[in-house]
């Protein structure tokens, strides 16, 4: 049976919607999942972008999947007490590398400091993120939109790893999980009061977030994760800007 991760976030929602598939999940947060599939613990788990730009050597990506938005994504949120311009300091989140990365490709001069401490801005991903959007009246900076605003291109969050050598029956899994998003996406109502019993959101946001959420990795979500690749290494969080390496090699070209 394929161990494999799940963020434990909302907006693995649609891709679990009704998986037809026989797996031992393992959920966790970004950076938890991250640090399991290199360890070995897991077979298939959706990662950090930037993780695999700095493990791409040891790793097999899914050419269908990833987890992207073309403009506002809700869940990353820089939520500042000053301009952004003016921002000085920015306390990140221990969750996800990848949006710490783009936090520092987007402000390249702010100095980073560990969640809780003083700062003028505070990075907040996944459910946190959607939480502070409703409680707090501080201004929200979404980092999909100001990702769109830079580049033109989507923003890809995550993509979905295995190492290699590939685990058996991941060609088959991704068929299903690829099954489970189409569906999702064709019954938006049954997916949304699903996940607010889940996630306890209500149904109508849930609605309106998941729409912003892309799950196909299409040629212009390459080019937004190479260019990512590229800006990442020019601020020094990558060596150098890796291939895209598919579980199925031909995927390249399709």
């Amino acid at each position: 049976m394929i161990r494999l991760g799940r963020i434990s976030y909302v907006n693995m929602a649609p891709v679990f919607y009704r998986l037809d598939a026989e797996v031992e999940e393992a959920p966790g947060v970004p950076t938890e999942l991250n640090a399991r599939l290199l360890a070995g613990e897991i077979d298939l788990a959706p990662i950090s972008s930037v993780e695999y730009g700095r493990n791409a050597e040891r790793l097999r990506i899914l050419p269908r999947l990833c987890v992207s938005s073309e403009g506002a994504v809700d869940s990353i949120q820089l939520v500042s007490r000053v301009p952004l311009e003016r921002v000085a300091t920015v306390a990140v989140t221990p969750e996800s590398a990848t949006s710490v990365v783009l936090t520092k490709v987007l402000l390249p001069d702010a100095e980073h400091v560990p969640l809780g401490e003083e700062a003028d801005a505070t990075l907040l991903i996944g459910d946190a993120a959607l939480r502070s959007a409703f409680e707090d009246p501080t201004p929200h900076h979404d980092l999909g939109r100001l990702w769109l605003e830079r580049t033109g291109l989507p923003m890809v969050f995550a993509v979905w790893a295995c190492p290699e050598p590939v685990p058996e029956g991941i060609a088959e899994l991704e068929d299903a999980l690829v099954a489970s998003v189409r569906l999702a996406r064709a019954e938006p109502e049954h997916l949304a009061f699903e996940a607010s019993e889940r996630y306890g959101y209500p149904a109508g946001f849930l609605a309106r977030y998941f729409e912003k959420l892309r799950y196909s990795f299409g040629p212009r979500e390459r080019a937004g994760l190479i260019t990512f690749f590229e800006l990442a290494r020019d601020v020094g969080e990558l060596e150098r800007v890796p291939e895209l390496r598919f579980v199925v090699p031909e995927a390249v070209s399709a």
